[in-house]
C-alpha cells in the first residue's frame, strides 16, 4: 500500500492511482495520445535551452513514452524512469524506479535534469513533492514538468454533477484540487527553485459522445481518485444521463473535450544564475531611461505635469 508522508494533507487516494495505472497498462497504446501530445510538447521545450544533460529522470513515466526522445538528444547518458505502477514499469524500459512521485528514493544531486508528463497532479503534497524534487537534483539542474490543471473537462464534471443530482439527490466528488497557474510560481519558489516560470496551454479533443470520452480516461488510468469519493460504482443512469446532457456538441455531433496543461519550469540554485538586483542598487533611473520627469511619493501632478 502507498503510504503518504506524515502530516501530508490525503486528498487523493495514492492507491487507487496505482490501481488506475496497472488496469490501463495493458491498453494504454490504444489511450495514449494526450501523454505522446504533452510529452512531444516538453521535449520541444529542451530545444530552447542551452545545455547538454547526462543524467536524467523521467518521472512518472508511464510505459517509458519519453525515454527514446530523451536519450537522443545530444549528452543525455542515462534515463532513469520512475512509476507508480508496477504494471506501467513493466512495459517502460530499463532503467524503471516503482516509486511514488511522493516519496523518491534518489540521493541529493542525482540528476542534472527532471521530467515530469502527468503526473504531479495527483500528488496529495505538491510543494513537498517539488522540494524531493529540488533536492534530486545537482545545482542548476533543471525542473520540467506538466500537469492538469483545474480546467481540465469541465464540461464533463459539470454534466456529472448535474445528473447525479438528478437521479440520486447527491453528488459524488468529483473536482480534483489542483493548483492554478497563478499559484504554481509560488509553489516552484516554496521548493526552492530559482528562475520559475509557469504557463498553461488548452488541449481540445472532439469525441463521438461522452461514453466514449469517460472511457478514454479509464483507458489513460485518469479516472476518479479522490479519497473522499465514494466506493460504489456510478449508477448507469447517471453516465447516461451525463453524456445526453453533455453540451458544446460540434456541428457533426461531436463533443469537445478540454484539457488544460500546465507547464512548470525551473532551475536548482546554482552561484552562476542571474540574481535579482538589491533594492536601491540601480544606478540609473527609470524615468531617464523613459524620458520622463520623477515624483515623489504622494507629490500632486499640477497642471501641466505628466
Amino acid at each position: 500500500m502507498t503510504r503518504a508522508p506524515e502530516g501530508a494533507p490525503r486528498v487523493f487516494d495514492r492507491d487507487a492511482v496505482r490501481r488506475h495505472r496497472d488496469r490501463a497498462a495493458d491498453r494504454f497504446d490504444s489511450h495514449d495520445f494526450l501523454f505522446r501530445e504533452i510529452g512531444d510538447r516538453l521535449v520541444e521545450r529542451l530545444d530552447e535551452v542551452n545545455r547538454r544533460f547526462a543524467r536524467v529522470l523521467d518521472l512518472g513515466c508511464r510505459t517509458g513514452l519519453l525515454r527514446a526522445p530523451l536519450a537522443a538528444r545530444a549528452g543525455v547518458e542515462t534515463v532513469v524512469g520512475t512509476e507508480l505502477s508496477p504494471a506501467m514499469a513493466a512495459r517502460a524500459g530499463r532503467p524503471v524506479v516503482i516509486a511514488d512521485e511522493e516519496l523518491l528514493p534518489f540521493a541529493p544531486g542525482s540528476f542534472d535534469l527532471v521530467v515530469s508528463n502527468l503526473a504531479l497532479h495527483w500528488t496529495n503534497d505538491l510543494p513537498g513533492a517539488l522540494a524531493q524534487l529540488r533536492r534530486a537534483l545537482r545545482p542548476d539542474g533543471l525542473l520540467l514538468a506538466a500537469m492538469l490543471g483545474g480546467n481540465t473537462l469541465a464540461d464533463l464534471r459539470a454534466a456529472l454533477i448535474d445528473a447525479e443530482l438528478a437521479e440520486t439527490g447527491g453528488a459524488r466528488p468529483r473536482v480534483s484540487p489542483v493548483a492554478d497557474v497563478r499559484d504554481a510560481g509560488m509553489l516552484l519558489q516554496r521548493a526552492g527553485f530559482e528562475l520559475p516560470v509557469v504557463d498553461a496551454d488548452a488541449i481540445w479533443v472532439t469525441y463521438p459522445d461522452a461514453m466514449a470520452l469517460m472511457r478514454d480516461l479509464r483507458g489513460m488510468g485518469e479516472t476518479n481518485a479522490v479519497a473522499e469519493r465514494p466506493r460504489a460504482l456510478t449508477r448507469r443512469s447517471v453516465l447516461a444521463r451525463a453524456a445526453a446532457a453533455y453540451p458544446a456538441r460540434e456541428a457533426d455531433g461531436r463533443i469537445r473535450a478540454g484539457f488544460q496543461v500546465i507547464f512548470l519550469t525551473g532551475w536548482a540554485p546554482h552561484a552562476s544564475q542571474p540574481k535579482p538586483l538589491r533594492p536601491g542598487s540601480a544606478t540609473a533611473r527609470l524615468a531617464d531611461a523613459l524620458g520622463g520627469a520623477e515624483y515623489g511619493a504622494g507629490e500632486k501632478i499640477g497642471p501641466g505635469k505628466r
